[in-house]
């Protein structure tokens, strides 16, 4: 093979022909732990629900008729729209979408700072980014609620301060489960664009300087058009999880500002569950994030070709 050593075209005559037998591993795990839990959660949300929890295996479209549509107690009435889940998920998608653009914000400028460090001490930086994240997400979560709540580490700082008169109320608010999304997926951001910027060559931002360009004109015609799919990943690694969050919704919001995560945990816990239900709106949002996902893919093959 034209360009390999003697060491690479050996190893490629010796596994030539079992490329299908090398990744067959990863096939069975993905199968087993990704397709096969998708399987069954879209045959229970086709299914009738059971009284004490579970499923009856009775086909019906009733948990999607459920999530869309309003029949009345009884079941008995004209359908009308039902705004509930609906708002619920319009909830979770300005959520995942505002802190997105937070992280976005926040993650270029530091992924900027680390990648032009000297390359001795880019691995400090990146230790210190990712450290705190070697901490559970759930110990992290509720330790962000007792530092914002009224008679917290920071309300009490601000007091001192002499910043306020009155503790700020945070916690249970749409503001609270937006600190708790931005911190819990900030590195996932900052991390591809890094490695994005890592791999920018400066010459092309001297050879914009040269011909005059300021730094706006450098920053959004050359920079962010070469780093752009770091910045893509790094949208879309914390979009997803943000839509489908439960613990920042349910520690840090309370009961009046519910995400989508948060109403499918809530079928499958206890033995009042909807199972049938909660697979079903599981299904709607994994529909949804692969809308985004095949729209951004079709993107990428029209800019390529």
């Amino acid at each position: 093979m034209a360009g390999l050593g003697p060491t690479g075209g050996r190893a490629a005559r010796t596994y030539a022909g079992r490329g299908p037998l090398l990744i067959l591993p990863a096939w069975v795990i993905i199968g087993i732990f990704l397709v096969l839990p998708i399987l069954i959660m879209a045959t229970y949300s086709f299914l009738t629900k059971e009284f004490r929890g579970g499923v009856i295996w009775e086909p019906t479209l009733a948990a999607y008729d459920q999530f869309f549509f309003d029949r009345g107690l009884f079941g008995d009435e004209q359908p009308k729209i039902e705004w509930t889940y609906i708002l619920i998920f319009w909830r979770s998608i300005w959520q995942a979408g505002l802190a997105t653009l937070l992280c976005l914000l926040i993650g270029f400028p530091t992924a900027w700072f680390i990648a032009t460090r000297p390359a001795h001490s880019r691995t400090v930086w990146l230790f210190l980014i990712t450290v705190p994240y070697w901490v559970n997400l759930l110990i992290r979560t509720i330790s962000m609620k007792f530092l914002i709540r009224d008679n917290g580490p920071m309300n009490q700082w601000l007091l001192n301060a002499g910043l306020i008169d009155e503790p700020i109320h945070i916690i249970n608010t749409n503001l609270a489960v937006q600190l708790g999304l931005f911190y819990s997926y900030l590195p996932f951001m900052v991390l591809p664009i890094y490695a994005a910027v890592e791999r920018y060559n400066f010459a092309l931002s001297e050879a914009a300087a040269d011909l005059y360009a300021s730094r706006w004109v450098t920053l959004t015609q050359v920079i962010i058009p070469v780093v752009k799919p770091g910045i893509i990943a790094g949208c879309i690694l914390v979009f997803v999880p943000s839509l489908g969050a439960f613990l920042a919704p349910d520690l840090l919001g309370g009961a009046k500002n519910f995400m989508i995560g948060s109403l499918i945990e809530e079928q499958f816990k206890g033995a009042a569950g909807n199972w049938p239900f909660g697979a079903a709106a599981a299904m709607i949002l994994l529909s949804m994030v692969l809308i985004v996902l095949i729209v951004y893919a079709r993107n990428q093959d029209r800019e390529s070709a």
